[in-house]
C-alpha cells in the first residue's frame, strides 16, 4: 500500500455517493492558485469561490447594519430548523444559545451529563434545571407522593403471554448485578399470585440511570400502575408510577442533599423530555434527532441556506414500510413539500442520470421481464450486473423510447433524498463525531452493548470551526482527498495528478498561521488536523509516494518542499526530511540530500525512526572528502545490540514469501513462534507473548486511563471517543505534566501493578485506544509489569505520553519474563528476524531507546538449518 493511503481512507471514511464539488474541482482551469474577491460589506478578502462568499455574506450581512439602520434577520428556514419529530420551530434563539452544560461539574458520578448511557439534550436540561431550582426547593420529603409517567422497556426477553391489562399493578427493582446496566431497574408484578413476582422489562436506561442511585442511596421506592396496553406485544409500555420515602429503624441524615437535588431534577428532565420524544419513536430517529440537535446547538454559525445540490439515494415508495407510519403516502408527500425528499410520480420530469439510478432498483426478475419485452436476450442464469448492462445502451442511444415507461410500470412511484438534506445530514454528522469512520450505527454498538465508551466530562472553550468558511474548506478538501482514493482504486492516473496539483495549490501557510493566532498554542496544535491545509497535506503525502512508484522523483521533492515550508511544526517532518533526502540522492545530488540530513537534526520536529535514519545516512554519506568531522552522535548510534542465532527447518525459503519453519512439536510456525519455543527451552526459560507495540500500548492505556481521560479543556467533545484530541501530540504531555509525572513518580516507586489490577478491574471492556481487552489477560500484564520494574516502565510511559506518535509503533517483537522467587523477576525485549530480513531505523531507534530506560534488549536472528547439519 502507498504511504499515507490507510490514513486517508479513514479521513474520508464511508464514501459519498455524490460530491457537491466535484464538476468544479475536475473542470478548473489549470491555474488553481486560489482567487481572492473584497467583500463589499466589510471589505475583508476572501476566497473567490461561490460557497465561501455566500456563507461569509450571510454572516457579514447578519452583523453589519443595512443603510436603513436596522439589521438583517436570519429568518430562512434550512433543513436543522426543523424538529424532526414534532411540527414546532427552534427559535433562532436556541440555535445561538452556546452555552456548554457539557462542561458543568456534579460531584456526583451518576450527575455526568456525558456517558456511556446518556447524552442530555443541554439546552433542555439547563432550563429545567434552573425552573425546579426556581419552583421548588427539592427535599427527600418533598417528592414522596410524585407521579412519573413513563415506559416498560426491554419486552422482547421475556414471556409473550397476556398478563398486562390496564391498571395493572407494578413495582420497581433495581438491578445492580445486570451484565449491560448496573443502574438497570426491573419492572415487576404486582398482581400475581405467586410468591415470585413476574418481571414485565425495565425501566428506559436514560430514567434508571438517576433513579436507581435514589432507590440505593436515598431509600426511595416506586409503585404504580400500567395506563395502556399497545397492540404489538414488543412495543413500550406506558405506565405511572409514584414515589414514595422508606422509614427506616435508626434512618440516618443524608449529607450530600445537593447530590439528591441533582439526581431527582434530571430524572425529572427525562421523564419531561420523553414527552415530546415518546420510546414509540425508534431509537434510531431518536439518534439522529439527537445528532442534528447538539450539532446546531454547538455549531449554529456553521449552518447556511446555500447548500450545493447533489443527487441522493432512490427508494420505491411501494417498498417503504414502517409500524409507526401509518399512512406512508401522506408521509412521503408531506417530507417532499418541505424539501426533504424529491418525488417523482411522472416520466416527463425524470432526467437521463435519473433513469440509470431507478434501474438499479430493479429486481432480476424484473429486469429479465423488461428484457423479454424488448425481445432482447433474457438467459435466465444471468447476473443484476449483466441485465443492467444490456438495458443501459437501449436507454442511452435512444434506442427504446418506452423504455422509461417500462421501468416506472415496475418500480411505481419513486423519491430520493434531496441534494440539500444529505449534504446536512453528512455535515452534521461529521461535526458531532469529528472523523469519517464513526456514524449513526455507532448509536446502535452503544445500544447493543457491543462497545462501551469511556466516561469523562466535555468542557468546551472555544470552536473547532471558527466560521462556515473554515468548515466549507475543510469539506471540499474531504472531497479531494476522496477524489484521490477513488483514483487510486480505478487506477486513473490522469485524476491522482490532478488531484496532487489541486490539494499541492491549495496548501498554504497562511491558514495555518491564522489558526495558531486565534486559539490558544496548545488547543492549536491538535485543532489543526481539523483544517483544510492539514487535509491537504495528506493528499499531497499520498501523492508523493504515487510519485515516487513512479520514479517521479523530481515532483516528488518539490512536494516535499512544499510540505516542508508550510507545515513548520508538525510531527511528519521526520518522515518528510527523510524522503527528501532519499530522492534527492536518487537523482543524483549527494551533497544536497546529505545538507538536507544534517538540517534535519536541527529540527525539533525530526524524531524517534526518521531521526535515527537521517543520523545513518550522515554517516554513509558523510564520509571524507564530503565530511571530515565525525559526527558526535556515531559512536551513540553504532552501539552494539547483543544478539542470539536460532536454527530451525525451513518449510519454505522463497523470495518475497513470509518464511516458516517447523517447530520443536512438529508443527508449523513462523519465526517468531519458533523463537518463543527457543527462549522457553534452551534460550532460559522464558515466558512471553509475540505483541509487538500491542501489549505495550495496552499497559499504558490501563496505567495511564486516569490521566488519558482526565478534565482537560477541549479535548472531549463527543460521548464517542476513546481518547483525547491530543493525544498524539505535544500537548498531552504539556497539559498534564504535573499530574503525569506525579502518576508517573508512583510508578517508578513500585504501585505500577497495583495501579494496573484497578484499573482493569474498573474499566474492563471499555474502549480506550491502544488497550486490546481480549489479546492478553490480566495475569500475564500483571507478570510483565512485574517483571519489567517501576524504573522502566516509568521511563517507557513518559516516552509514550510526551510523543504517542512517534513511539505507539516499532516496538520488539517479544516481550519475555521470568520470576525469581514470587514477588521479583526480570524482563527481556526480543526482536525477531528471519533470513534476509533486517532492522528497521525505527526499530533500531528503539532498541537503542530501551537500552537507555535500562531494558535488556537483544536481536533474534532465525536461520535455516544448514544442507551440511
Amino acid at each position: 500500500m502507498l504511504k499515507g493511503r490507510e490514513s486517508v481512507v479513514r479521513l474520508v471514511g464511508k464514501r459519498r455517493r455524490f460530491l457537491p464539488n466535484r464538476e468544479t474541482l475536475l473542470s478548473a482551469s489549470d491555474d488553481l492558485e486560489l482567487e481572492l474577491v473584497t467583500c463589499p460589506v466589510c471589505t475583508l478578502k476572501i476566497s473567490a469561490q461561490h460557497h465561501a462568499i455566500n456563507a461569509h455574506l450571510d454572516i457579514c450581512l447578519s452583523e453589519s447594519e443595512t443603510p436603513t439602520g436596522t439589521k438583517r434577520k436570519l429568518s430562512q428556514r434550512t433543513l436543522l430548523d426543523s424538529n424532526f419529530l414534532s411540527n414546532s420551530k427552534i427559535h433562532q434563539s436556541q440555535l445561538t444559545n452556546n452555552d456548554d452544560f457539557c462542561g458543568s461539574r456534579h460531584s456526583n458520578s451518576h450527575s455526568h451529563i456525558i456517558n456511556n448511557d446518556v447524552v442530555v439534550d443541554a439546552p433542555k436540561a439547563k432550563a429545567a434545571a434552573a425552573a425546579a431550582a426556581a419552583d421548588v426547593d427539592v427535599t427527600m420529603e418533598n417528592v414522596s407522593g410524585v407521579t412519573l409517567q413513563t415506559f416498560i422497556v426491554g419486552r422482547r426477553f421475556f414471556s409473550h403471554e397476556n398478563e398486562l391489562h390496564v391498571g395493572a399493578n407494578i413495582s420497581l427493582l433495581p438491578d445492580p448485578h445486570n451484565v449491560k446496566d448496573p443502574n438497570a431497574i426491573k419492572v415487576l408484578s404486582a398482581d400475581s399470585g405467586s410468591c415470585k413476582c413476574k418481571v414485565l422489562g425495565f425501566l428506559p436506561r436514560e430514567l434508571a440511570q438517576y433513579l436507581s442511585p435514589l432507590m440505593e442511596k436515598y431509600c426511595l421506592s416506586f409503585e404504580g400502575y400500567v395506563t395502556s396496553v399497545p397492540k404489538n406485544p414488543f412495543d413500550f409500555v406506558p405506565i405511572m408510577i409514584v414515589c414514595h420515602k422508606m422509614i427506616l429503624h435508626g434512618e440516618k441524615e443524608y449529607e450530600d442533599v445537593e447530590a439528591f437535588k441533582c439526581l431527582w431534577k434530571y430524572a425529572i428532565h427525562v421523564v419531561e423530555s420523553t414527552k415530546n420524544c415518546p420510546p414509540g419513536i425508534t431509537k434510531y430517529q431518536q439518534n439522529f434527532c439527537l445528532v442534528i440537535h447538539e450539532v446546531i446547538r454547538s455549531n449554529p454559525h456553521l449552518f447556511t441556506d446555500d447548500e450545493k445540490k447533489f443527487m441522493g439515494p432512490w427508494f420505491r415508495i411501494s417498498t417503504i414500510s414502517y409500524s409507526e407510519v401509518l399512512d406512508p403516502q401522506e408521509a412521503i408527500k408531506g417530507l417532499s413539500a418541505m424539501g426533504y425528499i424529491c418525488l417523482f410520480e411522472d416520466k416527463d420530469k425524470l432526467h437521463d442520470n435519473d433513469i440509470k439510478e431507478i434501474l438499479n432498483l430493479l429486481t432480476v426478475s424484473e429486469l429479465h421481464d423488461i428484457l423479454c419485452k424488448l425481445k432482447k436476450n433474457c438467459n435466465h442464469g444471468r447476473r443484476k450486473s449483466d441485465l443492467l448492462e444490456s438495458l443501459l445502451p437501449s436507454f442511452v442511444g435512444g434506442l427504446c423510447p418506452h423504455l422509461t415507461s417500462l421501468v416506472l410500470d415496475k418500480t411505481g412511484a419513486c423519491f430520493r433524498i434531496s441534494s440539500k438534506a444529505e449534504s446536512l445530514i453528512w455535515r452534521a454528522e461529521r461535526l458531532f463525531f469529528l472523523n469519517g469512520e464513526q456514524n449513526l450505527s455507532t448509536f446502535l454498538l452503544v445500544d447493543l452493548g457491543i462497545v462501551k465508551y469511556p466516561t469523562y466530562d466535555c468542557i468546551i472553550s472555544e470552536q473547532i470551526f471558527p466560521g462556515p468558511d473554515d468548515l466549507l474548506a475543510y469539506e471540499e478538501a474531504i472531497e479531494v482527498a476522496q477524489l484521490m482514493d477513488e483514483a487510486l482504486d480505478g487506477n486513473n492516473v490522469e485524476l491522482v495528478l490532478r488531484c496532487i496539483k489541486i490539494a499541492d495549490s491549495r496548501i498554504s501557510s497562511s491558514s495555518m498561521k491564522t489558526m495558531e493566532s486565534t486559539t490558544s498554542e496548545l488547543v492549536a496544535t491538535f485543532y489543526s488536523s481539523f483544517s483544510a491545509s492539514w487535509v491537504y497535506s495528506k493528499v499531497v503525502l499520498l501523492g508523493v509516494s504515487f510519485l515516487e512508484r513512479e520514479r517521479r522523483y523530481n515532483d516528488a521533492i518539490n512536494l516535499l518542499k512544499r510540505l516542508l515550508n508550510c507545515f513548520t511544526c508538525d510531527g511528519r517532518r521526520g518522515y518528510w526530511t527523510l524522503r527528501l533526502s532519499i530522492n534527492l540522492e536518487h537523482t543524483g545530488y549527494p551533497n544536497e540530500s546529505l545538507t538536507v540530513a544534517e538540517d534535519g537534526l536541527q529540527d525539533p520536529w525530526v524524531r524517534a525512526g526518521s531521526r535515527m535514519a537521517l543520523q545513518m545516512r550522515i554517516l554513509r554519506l558523510g564520509k571524507p572528502p564530503r565530511r571530515w568531522k565525525t559526527p558526535s552522535f556515531s559512536a551513540s548510534i553504532k552501539r552494539k545490540i547483543t544478539e542470539v542465532h536460532v536454527q530451525g527447518r525451513p518449510l519454505n525459503c522463497e523470495m518475497g514469501m513470509k518464511n516458516r519453519f517447523y517447530g520443536e512439536d512438529g508443527e508449523q510456525c513462523g519465526v517468531e513462534q519458533l523463537a518463543l519455543q527457543y527462549y522457553a527451552g534452551e534460550g532460559g526459560g522464558w515466558q512471553g507473548v509475540h505483541t509487538e507495540s500491542g501489549i505495550w500500548l495496552t499497559i499504558f492505556g490501563l496505567l495511564m486511563w486516569d490521566i488519558i481521560f482526565s478534565n482537560v479543556p477541549n479535548v472531549f467533545r463527543t460521548r464517542f471517543q476513546t481518547a483525547p484530541l491530543d493525544m498524539e501530540t505535544d500537548s498531552f504531555y504539556l497539559a498534564r505534566k504535573s499530574c503525569i509525572e506525579s502518576h508517573l513518580q508512583k510508578i517508578h516507586d513500585g504501585m505500577g501493578e497495583e495501579i494496573l489490577i484497578t484499573s482493569w478491574e474498573s474499566h474492563v471492556g471499555t474502549a480506550c485506544r491502544g488497550v486490546n481487552w481480549d489479546r492478553h489477560s490480566l495475569a500475564e500484564l500483571r507478570a510483565a509489569v512485574t517483571c519489567i520494574g517501576g524504573p522502566c516502565l516509568a521511563s517507557l510511559c513518559r516516552h509514550l505520553a510526551q510523543d504517542y506518535r512517534s513511539w505507539s509503533s516499532g516496538m520488539p517483537d517479544l516481550l519475555l519474563w521470568r520470576f525469581h522467587g514470587e514477588y521479583r523477576g526480570e524482563a527481556k525485549l526480543v526482536e525477531v528476524k528471519g533470513p534476509r530480513d533486517r532492522l528497521s531505523e525505527q526499530q533500531r531507534a528503539w532498541l537503542l531507546l530501551l537500552m537507555d530506560c535500562g531494558f535488556n534488549t537483544e536481536v533474534c536472528k532465525v536461520s535455516p538449518v544448514s544442507m551440511s547439519a
